[in-house]
C-alpha cells in the first residue's frame, strides 16, 4: 500500500517540484497551498506524513500542526525559511515530530520521510496486543476466541480453535497426530488419532480458499501437521 504524504506550502513550484519526487518512489501525494486547506485535508484523510511549510495564508504552519494536533497523531516536519533556533523549538513544541530548513536537499527530506514512516510502523507492530495473530488474511483474537478471514468471522468449534491456536503460536513445526490428540484433546480423550485427522480437515473447509491447496495448515505426508503463514 502506497504511503500518503501531504504537501503544504503556497509556493507551487516547490510543492510540484516535491510532489513529482515523492511519487517517483511511490508515495501518494496530496497538496495544499494554504492552511486553512491543509488542516481540512489532514482531517479528511489520515496520512503517513505531513510536509508543512510555516509561512503560509489563512493558518501558518505552527496553527495548522496545533490543530492537527488536536484530532491527530500523524507525523509532522516543518519545512521553513526561517532557520533559527526560537522557530525550530515553537515547531516542536506545536507538535512537530522534525524540522528541515529551505533551501532542502530533497534527498534529505525523502529519507527523513522513510525513516519517520518505518518508525511508526515498528511502533504499530510493537503495540498490537499480543493476544491478537495476524497471519495473511488470517487473525486470531486469542482472548475473545474470535477467528477472521479478512472481514468475515469464522465460525470455529472450540476444539477447532484450540488445533488452530496451537499450530498458529508454532508455525513451522511438526506435530504428529498423536501429539496433537494429547495436547488438545488431553491424554485420557478415548478417541483415536482419526479425530485428529476429521478436524483438520473441517478447520481447512472453514479457513482456506481452497482446502485442497491450503495456505495455512499444511500436512507432512507420513508425519502430521504443521501451520505456515
Amino acid at each position: 500500500m502506497a504511503n500518503k504524504i501531504l504537501v503544504v506550502d503556497d509556493e507551487k513550484l516547490i510543492v510540484k517540484g516535491l510532489r513529482f519526487s515523492l511519487e517517483q518512489d511511490g508515495m501518494e501525494v496530496d497538496c495544499a497551498y494554504d492552511g486553512g486547506e491543509a488542516v481540512e485535508l489532514a482531517k479528511q484523510k489520515e496520512y503517513d506524513v505531513v510536509l508543512l511549510d510555516v509561512m503560509l495564508p489563512v493558518y501558518d504552519g505552527f496553527e495548522v500542526c496545533q490543530q492537527i494536533r488536536e484530532f491527530s497523531d500523524m507525523p509532522i516536519i516543518m519545512l521553513t525559511a526561517k532557520g533559527n533556533d526560537m522557530d525550530k523549538i515553537l515547531g516542536l513544541d506545536m507538535g512537530a515530530d522534525d524540522y528541515i530548513t529551505k533551501p532542502f536537499n530533497i534527498l534529505e527530506v525523502k529519507a527523513r520521510i522513510k525513516a519517520i514512516i518505518r518508525r511508526n510502523s515498528r511502533k504499530s507492530r510493537d503495540s498490537e496486543p499480543k493476544n491478537v495473530l495476524k497471519v495473511k488474511e488470517l487473525t486470531m483474537d486469542k482472548e475473545s476466541r474470535r477467528v477472521f478471514i479478512g472481514d468475515r468471522e469464522i465460525n470455529l468449534t472450540a476444539k477447532e480453535f484450540d488445533l488452530l491456536e496451537l499450530l498458529i503460536t508454532n508455525p513451522g513445526k511438526v506435530y504428529s497426530r498423536e501429539k496433537l490428540l494429547n495436547l488438545v484433546w488431553g491424554y485420557e480423550y478415548p478417541g483415536d488419532v482419526r479425530t485428529v485427522d476429521v478436524h483438520v480437515r473441517r478447520l481447512r473447509e472453514k479457513v482456506e480458499a481452497n482446502p485442497s491447496d491450503p495456505q495455512y495448515v499444511y500436512t507432512k505426508w507420513g508425519v502430521g501437521y504443521f501451520f505456515k503463514g
